[in-house]
């Protein structure tokens, strides 16, 4: 039988466990991807476990996130990464380079490598024929140190492409009708491998668009195959060389299938304040905006820039609507310069901004309150905007710049224009953005402000647990409602101390004072479904540990986000019977005895709340490697014990 790119991928590199769905494998990596949001823990962590030398093939720290200087903080992380590449031989990209994923994917992503990263929107690298998972900034740590990393062996979802994209309408609408049809959990516990003829109508930045957002359908990754469209790529980049011919096998088969005529698709858009609140443009056309926004890691390619180009050359956005460009790398930049596209966007209004996330991870750009801010971000979840109050539509560049033009939300298809035609240069002009590793070998001494502060110790599990359900959520709540991103936020990204003053501060601005009150003596959260969607960063497994939170119970949760509170030693236990969340109070005292033998024997976990005088049954599927982790207080705890 033959096999597809996602098992070709996998089986090259397995080093333990069967690629049998559900079964706990464990995979070499050859790259590494940190930002600067969630690296300075994985650098933190690298110090803890005295790391010398990177053992990957590739592994690079970008600045992309935090570039905003407003005091001191920002700037001391960014040079404590630079010291910490030169002492563990790491390249290094630093602000102003660009977003991680289009830059990676020009400068180091190969065909048929694995990589893992520790952001969320890693799986980006699928679309050059790359195994790239995102995953907790610990897991990272490990794989730079050369530890495989582990999950459970997924299903692989086979989506056929066919025709070709109509024109207004573009890769971020294929990725919308995903949405549409699968919603943020309809890809947990799969990867999800296109495949067909439409691929030969997709650019290598097209598949970006759509193996980036793959991430909101909560998948495990995304991938495409290495092809011609691929070399076509690297070669524009210089980099022919890196690439190999990686394509499913004749007769391959998937565990489950779904099929997308390219042709039928139409501009689409989700509203507020889910990925997966899809719709068509037309059913919300008319509606005023204040913003519109183009460029993230989810529209980074030079079509997602020069197609809004030529629809407003010689036009003007509305006066009142704020035109943000985030031009995704320094490469992009360069060329929308040379190209005259820059020119364009400038002369009708645009804002031109410094090349990285900005406004995505709610680094400025914030809208007015209440207003419609239009976006070709990946995420729109409550408040990651920066205004607590927002109203973010996600959408195509060309549905955002119509809009831009018109001052309401407006289907591309009714501008009185013909479509704009328009191909990537066989060539990009290249510039030099990021920093090799030293050749010297000489380790340089990690250079700490003094915001960054070591990382707190945790105890080994306890025997018993007993506190206060602090907070209880309902379903999908995001690891931007658990731990926020944004300007006042993520500068205190190497100091848990600071950074946990913000967690769940969008839900319950009490909750921090609370928690305080039972730091020593512990407390527990209780959860929906797919707790913990959204962003890989691990802050906030560790705020809430920090806190005192020994147990979350939920009905189901994102993947990245359990493996975080697990390397962190929080129990992440799931009701057996899903009504029994119905029972529970926020402020009910709950107790859960013999922790530890439950732990260690795999059976179901029985939770006692003592304010109701009743009990119900909980349950953690745990590998023989998660159960000790989890009885050692922690994956590092573990690591450590295992390095002394």
């Amino acid at each position: 039988m033959g096999k597809n790119v996602a098992q070709k991928l996998i089986e090259s590199h397995l080093v333990s466990g069967k690629m049998k769905i559900g079964e706990e494998i464990g995979i070499k990596i050859d790259q590494t991807l940190t930002q600067d949001a969630t690296g300075t823990m994985v650098m933190l962590e690298l110090d803890a476990m005295g790391l010398k030398q990177a053992k990957t093939e590739v592994s690079c720290q970008y600045v992309d996130h935090n570039i905003i200087q407003n005091d001191h903080k920002n700037p001391d992380d960014h040079l404590f990464l630079w010291s910490a590449c030169q002492r563990f031989g790491i390249w290094y990209s630093k602000p102003g380079n660009g977003v991680s994923h289009p830059v990676h994917m020009e400068s180091l992503g190969i065909p048929g490598k694995t990589m893992v990263g520790s952001d969320s929107h890693t799986p980006a690298g699928g679309s050059l024929g790359m195994l790239a998972i995102g995953t907790g900034g610990l897991e990272v740590a490990l794989a730079i140190a050369g530890e495989p990393f582990y999950f459970k062996m997924p299903k692989i979802m086979g989506v056929k492409l066919t025709g070709k994209l109509p024109d207004w309408v573009s890769a971020k609408d294929l990725i919308l009708e995903m949405l549409r049809r699968h919603d943020v959990a309809g890809g947990v516990g799969k990867i999800i491998e296109y495949y067909g003829p439409g691929l030969e109508n997709l650019s290598a930045m097209d598949r970006h668009v759509i193996t980036n957002m793959g991430a909101e359908l909560g998948a495990t990754t995304s991938v495409f195959p290495s092809d011609e469209i691929t070399k076509k790529f690297l070669k524009s980049h210089g980099r022919e060389k890196d690439w190999k011919l990686l394509v499913a096998d004749k007769g391959a088969t998937y565990d489950e299938h779904d099929e997308i005529d390219l042709s039928k698709l139409e501009p689409l858009i989700a509203c507020p304040t889910s990925p997966g609140n899809v719709v068509p443009v037309s059913e919300v056309s008319g509606k005023p905006i204040v913003q519109a926004m183009i460029g993230s890691s989810a529209n980074p390619g030079m079509r997602d820039f020069a197609i809004p180009a030529m629809i407003i050359d010689g036009k003007k956005s509305v006066d009142y609507v704020s035109l943000d460009i985030n031009p995704s790398s320094r490469q992009v930049l360069e060329n929308l310069t040379t190209g005259g596209f820059l020119s364009s966007l400038i002369r009708s209004g645009g804002r031109i901004h410094q090349a990285g996330c900005n406004g995505c991870i709610g680094m400025g750009q914030a809208p007015a309150t209440g207003r419609i801010s239009l976006r070709t971000n990946p995420r729109n979840f409550p408040g990651r905007s920066g205004t607590k109050e927002d109203q973010v539509y996600l959408c195509s560049p060309e549905t955002a710049i119509a809009s831009a033009i018109t001052g309401v939300i407006t289907d591309p298809r009714t501008l009185d224009m013909p479509y704009p035609k328009y191909r990537d240069p066989e060539t990009m002009e290249t510039v030099d953005e990021l920093t090799p590793p030293p050749k010297d070998g000489k380790r340089q001494e990690l250079i700490m402000g003094p915001n960054i502060k070591p990382l707190p110790k945790f105890d080994p599990l306890e025997k018993h647990i007993e506190g206060p359900v602090l907070l209880k959520v309902g379903n999908n709540v995001s690891t931007d409602e658990i731990l926020p991103a944004g300007t006042k936020v993520l500068p205190f990204r190497s100091n848990i101390p600071e950074i946990s003053k913000f967690t769940f501060g969008q839900v319950d601005e009490t909750y921090y004072d609370r928690a305080m009150k039972h730091q020593k003596t512990g407390s527990l959260i209780v959860g929906g479904s797919n707790y913990g969607q959204g962003s890989s960063r691990e802050h906030a497994a560790i705020s809430p540990r920090f806190l005192g939170v020994k147990a979350v119970i939920a009905k189901s949760y994102a993947r990245i986000h359990r493996k975080n509170l697990l390397n962190f030693g929080i129990l992440p236990l799931e009701f057996v019977k899903e009504s029994d969340h119905n029972t529970i109070d926020q402020e009910d005292i709950l107790e859960i005895k013999d922790v530890r033998s439950s732990v260690d024997s795999g059976s179901e976990i029985t939770v006692f709340n003592k304010t109701k005088n009743q009990s119900f049954q909980t349950k953690m599927e745990l590998s023989n490697r998660e159960k000790s982790a989890l009885l050692a207080g922690g994956l590092i705890n573990l690591t450590m014990e295992k390095h002394k």
